[in-house]
């Protein structure tokens, strides 16, 4: 599997973690070592970007991994491509409509194996607009890290289409075709503590 970001993979956790032999009760994502990230088809290759502020809360019952719950919040004027007109234009209207909608969310409503593979289920919304989405992922640990705060860590991916949310966009090209693609991959590498050890969440 590629490394997953939208967003949103994160609620993979509540099912992989239950798995491990981290306690139970919730988790908080630790921003300064989780990245999301995404890309789209600009031209003839891709181009990307990631946002800056987001968090994450999770709750999970080991006993039972499909008992896990996610929901993730993403600030969508946090945006960054590198490029600030990009950036500027992408919390336009035309795109994000950053003013009229200040974040993006995630909502997880189940975990699921399907054959080898565990899927998380929830609802997107962006722009107003919430649509089902699953995300495949993989668990890849729990244990304590050197200052003795339970950590977690998974990855995951998932492909949406813009339109789906009305961000439609787009220029026409002098020989054929458009300027942007309508698929967008998102990419995930999360890293989550346990609550209680918040306060070494900045190492």
């Amino acid at each position: 599997m590629r490394r997953f970001s939208a967003l949103a993979l994160l609620s993979a956790i509540v099912a992989f973690v239950a798995a491990s032999p981290a306690t139970a009760g919730t988790w908080k994502i630790d921003t300064a070592h989780s990245v999301l990230d995404f890309k789209v088809r600009h031209l003839f290759s891709n181009t990307g970007g990631q946002f800056d502020k987001w968090a994450g809360t999770m709750n999970f019952d080991p006993a039972d991994m499909t008992k896990g719950s996610v929901e993730i919040t993403i600030e969508t004027a946090s945006i960054n491509t590198r490029n600030e007109d990009r950036d500027n234009h992408l919390r336009s209207a035309d795109f994000f409509d950053a003013e009229n909608h200040p974040t993006i969310t995630f909502v997880s409503q189940k975990v699921v194996k399907n054959g080898e593979q565990w899927e998380l289920h929830g609802d997107l919304t962006m722009r107003g607009m919430t649509k089902p989405v699953v995300i495949p992922f993989e668990f890849h640990g729990a244990g304590k890290d050197p200052w003795g705060n339970e950590r977690v860590g998974f990855s995951g991916e998932l492909d949406i289409n813009r339109k789906d949310f009305g961000i439609e966009w787009n220029k026409a090209l002098d020989q054929g075709g458009l300027l942007l693609g309508e698929n967008v991959h998102i990419d995930i590498e999360i890293e989550a503590m346990a609550v209680a050890d918040q306060t070494q969440a900045g190492r």
